[in-house]
Order: structure tokens, then sequence, then C-alpha cells
């Protein structure tokens, strides 16, 4: 039973964003973790580009050649003034990078799309398959599209349709810990947690710089979320909003592909976080909802 003494009685503010599930395949497993945390290793949408993270990693009886695999997502943001075509080209973009520097570098990688449910379908040739200079040509491989794009280590293989879809990102709360034990305790329970629900990825990992949106340096994009800095707990006199007895507030931002899982991991993640002595109590970072749509209030996860 969760003691919601213990959880602020507050919200997380999240926000709609465009993902995408591939599956990473290759032949041994030090390749394929390479190439999946290498791609997924920069969370870039706080400065307008793609970040991802690792789903779940999987076996040879689940991916379509037969490899061991990683199942990754990939999101962007959107920027809500504008077309969603040109967000979407964009994302396209940044993905494309992803792929060429952190996936086809490395030796018998291969990429397939693991949308279940598009709502769109990007085209790899233009910004990956030409990576041939035109010697890049079209095959069926396992009952699917793909090129292979010749290179010096033959050869890179990638499904040709990737599919995209919108899904909610940004979710997040906050572990309000008395020690270092309890935090690194906590995290590493928490994110074992939140990695059983299918659909999310946690782009942060356990994040230790939370940000708000209004800075006085903008050309750096999000700085300090000041009033939860345990450091500046007596410089800011008064103004602190860090508790008594906390001294580390790590944060877990949670990325899903509906705004059900998000609220199931957050909910998973919560209840194990809540178990660890000497963590005072949760909370979740908001802007007065001047950041994104959603509001995922914390009592609500527990009714």
């Amino acid at each position: 039973m969760v003691n919601k003494s213990k959880i602020e009685d507050t919200y997380a503010e999240a926000f709609q964003g465009i993902y995408c599930r591939i599956i990473v395949t290759a032949d041994d497993d030090e390749t394929l973790r390479k190439a999946a945390e290498d791609a997924t290793a920069t969370p870039s949408i706080v400065i307008g580009r793609v970040e991802g993270g690792i789903e779940k990693w999987l076996s040879e009886q689940e991916t379509p050649d037969h490899r061991k695999g990683a199942l990754l997502q990939f999101w962007g943001g959107i920027d809500t003034k504008k077309p969603l075509s040109e967000s979407l080209n964009k994302f396209e973009t940044e993905l494309s990078y992803r792929i060429r520097q952190d996936i086809l570098v490395k030796p018998f990688t291969a990429v397939f799309d693991a949308l279940l449910k598009e709502e769109g379908k990007m085209d790899m040739m233009e910004r990956v398959g030409h990576c041939g200079d035109g010697y890049e040509w079209m095959e069926k491989r396992f009952n699917r599209d793909v090129i292979v794009v010749p290179i010096m280590v033959p050869d890179f293989i990638i499904e040709r349709y990737l599919g995209y879809a919108l899904g909610v990102m940004g979710a997040n709360f906050w572990i309000m810990c008395k020690t270092k034990k309890a935090l690194k305790e906590a995290g590493k329970k928490v994110l074992n947690a939140i990695h059983k629900i299918e659909g999310v990825i946690t782009p942060f990992e356990i994040c230790s710089a939370g940000s708000k949106p209004e800075t006085r340096f903008p050309w750096i994009g999000p700085t300090t979320n000041h009033p939860y800095c345990p450091s500046l707990r007596l410089k800011l006199h008064g103004e602190s909003k860090v508790p008594e007895n906390v001294n580390y507030i790590p944060e877990i931002v949670i990325n899903g592909i509906s705004l059900k899982v998000v609220k199931d991991a957050m909910k998973v993640g919560i209840e194990v976080a809540l178990t660890v002595d000497d963590v005072v109590k949760v909370s979740a970072g908001n802007y007065g909802g001047k950041l994104g749509e959603y509001k995922i209030y914390l009592h609500e996860l527990f009714p």
C-alpha cells in the first residue's frame, strides 16, 4: 500500500511528440550494445534535436533476421505554431544522423521497423540509403523491403519505410532523497520497474539536472531549476523549495506510446521509489501548463 502522504499533491506536465520504434540487430552482443547505447545516448529534445532510449533487449526469436536485437524508440518535438510536416521533416533528418553515425558504422548491423500502428511512414532512401552514393539497391529480405547500403565491411541493411506516430513525452517525477545511498538504490529500482512496462523509455535514465522554461541565458536553452537545487537552499533566502532533510532530487523522465502506458510507468516507478529508506517524498515537475497539454496528477495514479 502506497503512503500517499509522501506523494506531493501536484502534477507532471507532458506534451505530444513524434516517435518511431525500430529494431536494431547485430552479429554479437558487444556490437549490438554499442549501437543501441550510442544511438540513444544523448537526450536532445530540450535543444531541438531528437532523443531516444532502449525499450528492451530482444532474443533471436523476436527479430526479423533471427539475431539478437534491441527495441529502440526515437522522439522528436512538435512545433505547434507550424504545420506538422515541418516537425516531421526535422525529425526524419535528425533520426537519420543517429542511424548513420551510430548504427550504420557498426559492423554487420541492421535496422527494421517495429511500429505496430503507424500514422505515416518515412522513406529511409533519401537520408540513409543514399549513403551508398547511388550504388545502394533494394531487396526483399525477411519478408520486408530493405535497402542494402554497400559499405567497406559489407553491408548495412535498413528497412526502407519506418513508421511514425504521435505519443506522450516529458512526463516525469522527482525522488526527494535524504542520502546519496537512497538516490542510487531508488534510481536503480525505479528504472528496473519502469522498463518492464511495454511502450515506454526513460531518455535521461536517472537525471540529475531538472530544468525550467525561464532562463537568463536563452542561447543555452533550459537552465537549472534553481528553487529545487539543494546547494542553493541557504543562498536563495526563502525562495528555495527544497524540503527539510532533502539533499538530492533526481528526476525520472518518461516518454511513451500512449498516455496510459506513461501513467502505468509513473505509478510503478513511484511505488518502488517509496519502498526505499531515506526517500522523503515524491513530487513532479510542471510549469503551470506552459510546457505541454497533458497534466498527470500524482494522486490520481493511486485512487
